[in-house]
């Protein structure tokens, strides 16, 4: 039985090569860990429903997209990037500051 590689040469797909625009470059931008991430819980205009917002995160888009999505799985809720900052269902304070921690960030408790 012939390989899956040489298969789908044969149905005429070329194999990727690196080239610039594939190959993503984690140095190009580096993240400033240095500024204080906030983290607070609020309740207001949720209906008493919580939610814990980590606030003065680096401004990037796809970087606040991927933190998200790895702080979602950590604390294993929901959540969203909105205007700048993440959201996260309920109080994850605690393990948000350790997984910040972890990556290098400074953190606070803001509020109560």
């Amino acid at each position: 039985m012939s390989s899956l590689q040489e298969q789908l040469q044969k149905l005429g797909f070329q194999q990727a090569e690196a080239t610039p625009e594939n190959v993503s470059d984690d140095t190009a931008s580096p993240v400033d860990t240095s500024q204080v991430v906030r983290i607070q819980r609020q309740t207001k205009g949720r209906k008493g429903k919580g939610v814990t917002v980590l606030i003065d995160l680096p401004q990037q888009p796809k970087l606040l997209a991927d933190y998200a999505s790895q702080l979602r799985k950590t604390c294993g809720v929901g959540g969203a990037v909105k205007d700048g900052t993440i959201e996260l269902q309920g109080d994850q304070r605690e393990k948000a500051k350790l997984w910040l921690e972890q990556h290098g960030f400074k953190v606070k408790l803001a509020g109560g």
